[in-house]
C-alpha cells in the first residue's frame, strides 16, 4: 500500500474516532505517556490532516508540529482495533 493511501486512511479513521474520543478528552493534550504506536499513529493521522497533503514534505512538518493533539484519536482508534 502507498504510503499517501495509508496516511489518508489513518486520517479518515481519525475522523471518524476524533469527535468521540475528543469529547471525553482532557482540556489539553497528554503526551508525555504517549506510547510509541500512539505517537506514530498521531502523527499519521495529523499529516493526513495537513492543509497541502499533496506536498509530503509539507504534510511531514504538519505532522511534526501538531502531532499532540491527534493523540486522545489515536489512542481511541488503537484501543478499538485490540
Amino acid at each position: 500500500m502507498k504510503t499517501s493511501r495509508r496516511i489518508l486512511l489513518a486520517g479518515l479513521m481519525g475522523l471518524a474516532v476524533a469527535p468521540t474520543a475528543m469529547a471525553t478528552a482532557a482540556p489539553s493534550p497528554v503526551t508525555d505517556d504517549a506510547t510509541v504506536a500512539e505517537e506514530r499513529f498521531a502523527r499519521m493521522i495529523a499529516a493526513a490532516h495537513a492543509p497541502d497533503v499533496t506536498c509530503a514534505r509539507q504534510a511531514e512538518r504538519y505532522a511534526d508540529a501538531h502531532w499532540p493533539d491527534y493523540v486522545v484519536a489515536a489512542r481511541a482508534v488503537l484501543n478499538a482495533r485490540a
